[in-house]
């Protein structure tokens, strides 16, 4: 069977890329042929090539008006041709993941899925929103948007022509021969309430390798990293502190609460960028390792620290959560999107109300100063990762789906 993907990015900074490229490598690994077609392409793997790009006057013209009427990505017109592209004409079934961020024009699908079918995995509401990735409270994108109370959040519009490109969306995956996988419970049940909702809607976890991803030796991890065997270890990942969505913010007010004889016994561990710049905000001794990119050396991180804590406002089936459960390290977060997925509360970490910084800050309190309990979720977490997650597992319900479809193609 030959599986052609479409996706932002590869194996590189964000993470549809990243979840992308993992069940590429799954489908690898039972066999399949696997391709991608990518909008920025980093590693080296021969099975990956850019998107190829033939009128990119043409298409710099045409953004300059579509963007000012507030419409995202459709000045992408080479995207009509990937038809002509080997990879697409070898090809049994298409599978589409992150389509947003200027790389691709949406309303190609119907017409590449017109000779191929397809299978679209949501990575993130955009699919069915009028140009955002979450919409928070917002919930316009049941009755079709319009009156935006959101136009700057990413993917951001110039002007709120929200409702027209919720239709144009409409119209894209009604003319379209498509099938949606959701990560998580929770996008699912929002894809089922969207103008998805007559599409065939499944439900498919991220996967993870569970062998790249296990709990290590803590005191040697802490001792590659330089940490005192003795501290309490807070790990936070993020690309940027930023970033409003995964809750740089709501991350100094919580530590900035925390005791401060915990404080002083405790070490925060960050991965990403500004995680130096914690460290004079909540007088807390901060180990930033910046961006990481190797499985084996975020295992350490994971495998160093006692918690993981990730602060997020908006979030679909979160890689670093699920990460951080397979390396056994409890986590908490908020009750939020499809985070209750993998942080169960007893059971693999602590589900703080959403925006609740004193009930985050409870819940680190709490599962720090309980060494059993934190011994228990650990144990929990690596069951729940290798009988739910494993990448193996993702990839077979993929290639069941891909059978399914091309039988009733």
């Amino acid at each position: 069977m030959n599986i052609l993907h479409f996706n932002l990015s590869d194996n590189f900074g964000n993470g549809a890329g990243i979840a992308g490229y993992r069940l590429h490598q799954g489908l690898l690994a039972h066999g399949l042929n696997s391709q991608m077609l990518v909008g920025m392409r980093k590693t080296n793997d021969e099975r990956i090539k850019a998107i190829p790009r033939s009128k990119t006057l043409i298409e710099k013209i045409i953004f300059n008006f579509t963007w000012h009427y507030g419409l995202n990505d459709i000045n992408w017109i080479s995207s009509f041709d990937i038809s002509k592209n080997s990879d697409y004409q070898q090809a049994d079934i298409l599978n589409f993941h992150n389509l947003h961020h200027g790389y691709f024009n949406y309303l190609a699908v119907p017409s590449l899925t017109s000779a191929k079918p397809a299978v679209f995995t949501l990575h993130d509401m955009w699919s069915f929103t009028g140009h955002c990735s979450y919409s928070y409270d917002c919930e316009r994108w049941k009755i079709g948007c319009g009156k935006c109370p959101y136009p700057d959040t990413y993917p951001g519009c110039y002007i709120d022509n929200t409702h027209l490109e919720w239709k144009l969306k409409k119209w894209v995956f009604r003319h379209s021969n498509i099938n949606i996988v959701a990560p998580s419970n929770w996008l699912a049940e929002k894809a089922r309430q969207s103008l998805l909702q007559d599409i065939p809607i499944h439900h498919i976890p991220y996967g993870i390798d569970t062998e790249a991803y296990q709990p290590l030796e803590r005191e040697q991890c802490r001792s590659i990293l330089g940490i005192a065997p003795h501290k309490k270890v807070l790990l936070f990942a993020a690309l940027s502190l930023k970033d409003k969505r995964k809750g740089g913010d709501l991350l100094l007010k919580i530590l900035q609460n925390l005791p401060n004889s915990l404080k002083a016994e405790t070490v925060l561990l960050t991965i990403g960028n500004s995680g130096e710049d914690i460290s004079k905000a909540v007088d807390m001794a901060t180990y930033n390792l910046g961006y990481l990119n190797s499985d084996r050396l975020k295992s350490i991180a994971y495998s160093a620290a006692d918690l993981f804590i990730f602060p997020t406002r908006a979030d679909n089936l979160p890689l670093v959560l699920q990460e951080s459960m397979a390396c056994g390290t409890p986590m908490i977060s908020f009750k939020i999107g499809g985070v209750p997925d993998l942080v169960r509360p007893d059971m693999t970490g602590y589900l703080a109300s959403p925006e609740d910084t004193q009930d985050f800050g409870h819940g680190i309190i709490e599962l720090l100063e309980d060494h059993q309990q934190r011994d228990r979720m650990s144990q929990n977490c690596r069951e729940i990762a290798l009988q739910e997650y494993p990448l193996e597992l993702q990839a077979q319900r993929y290639i069941d789906l891909y059978r399914q479809v091309l039988q009733n193609y």
